[in-house]
């Protein structure tokens, strides 16, 4: 297959065509993300053999991802890994890989809660669930997040036996309408650190080294997050969302090492996630310029994440089941006065709504019962993906 080196490592239903491996593949979009979905045998099983094929498959590393199935951004670099389910009560495993585009690496640390909604329609129109019954109008797709070792589970819409595609559910950061998918997210607390509240209080204050005196909420169900006032890192009061310059990177990413190391996770990671908080105010998504009122909002927010850091364009469904969460903790930097309708988050594309129930008892136990979210999403492509046999070899 490559005329020096050792031979690439073969995956199942691999196939040779002269100096390119053929490899089946799927695109789904779900949410304000894009992916490539593989089937769990196609993908080479050792770390080291598994990161070089991915990022072949999407032609990392190179800013506009040119040689690959990647678009050149965080949303669009995504991939799927799907599997028979290894636990009991679950459909199928999903594992998701974060695979970056100006750096070789590939991170396997998080979950995506956008790529969850696609893994729903993927289950549904792969045949991983068993057939809706006649006249049902929804599939339950039991999903088992390998990264994060949770349960999640999508409510796919469904008609003759596929997923369906119209319906008037709109995702800000997504032309159009859709289907309405919701993912329930209740089961993953813990998932990075094993409790909800990884530090044990859902306020606390550090002198960052870099950063200053800064009050911070970190929050583990769906992503691990950290959750910190956009004042706090020099971000003008109403300002939200803002692109971030070099300087307010440096302080992100300070601030994210230092909570890495404080809650026992690995430094230079995607995790925690850092999420900047702001009051409701009036604003223009960056994305297009559309208003957004402060009356539409319980609070303005803006993911910088990744490896290197950027601004997330749109809100990752994990960080909003996250911070929607938190909202409904008393204590943190994200707790607005309790509604019965959904957290509704302003972001740089627009609102995200997630509709959760907290129960914070009196003796300080912090009990999920719901944390839910609507996405859109639906299969782009079935095909064969072609990836050069050399960039495989060791």
């Amino acid at each position: 297959m490559t005329a020096v080196g050792d031979p690439p490592p073969a995956g199942a239903g691999w196939r040779e065509e002269g100096e390119l491996v053929a490899v089946p593949c799927s695109i789904l979009r779900g949410g304000t993300s894009k992916g490539v979905f593989l089937d769990e045998a196609v993908v080479p099983e050792k770390p080291d053999e598994r990161d070089r094929f991915l990022l072949a498959l999407m032609g990392s590393p190179d800013p506009r991802q040119i040689d690959g199935l990647g678009g050149a951004d965080l949303l669009t670099s995504k991939v799927a890994i799907i599997g028979p389910p290894t636990v009991a009560d679950a459909d199928l495993d999903y594992t998701f890989a974060q695979v970056s585009v100006r750096d070789a690496r590939v991170d396997t640390d998080i979950n995506c809660g956008n790529i969850s909604a696609a893994v729903g329609v993927y289950a549904v129109e792969r045949g991983l669930v068993p057939p809706a019954a006649p006249g049902a109008r929804t599939a339950t797709v039991r999903i088992h997040n390998v990264n994060t070792d949770r349960m999640l589970y999508a409510e796919v819409p469904v008609a003759g036996g596929h997923a369906r595609v119209q319906g008037a559910c709109r995702v800000d950061g997504v032309p159009g309408s859709g289907a309405e998918i919701l993912i329930d997210m209740r089961e993953t607390v813990g998932g990075v650190t094993g409790s909800l509240l990884p530090t044990g209080s859902p306020l606390d204050t550090f002198d960052v080294p870099g950063v200053g005196r800064v009050e911070i909420s970190v929050v583990d169900i769906a992503y691990l997050c950290v959750m910190v006032r956009a004042a706090d890192l020099g971000v003008a009061e109403g300002s939200l969302p803002v692109a971030p310059d070099a300087a307010l990177l440096e302080r992100v990413d300070r601030l994210q090492r230092f909570v890495a190391r404080r809650v026992g996770v690995a430094e230079g990671t995607l995790v925690p996630v850092p999420v900047l908080v702001g009051a409701p105010h009036d604003y223009r998504t960056l994305t297009g310029g559309e208003p957004v009122g402060a009356a539409d909002v319980d609070l303005v927010a803006e993911v910088i994440g990744g490896q290197p850091l950027v601004l997330h364009k749109a809100f990752p469904g994990g960080a909003g089941v996250t911070l929607a969460v938190a909202a409904r903790v008393p204590g943190t930097v994200a707790y607005v006065p309790p509604s019965d309708r959904p957290v509704r988050i302003g972001h740089p594309s627009g609102r995200i709504e997630v509709d959760v129930a907290v129960d914070a008892g009196a003796g300080g136990e912090v009990v999920v019962e719901r944390a839910a979210y609507s996405r859109t999403a639906r299969k782009l492509m079935d095909g064969t993906a072609f990836v050069p046999a050399g960039a495989l070899s060791g």
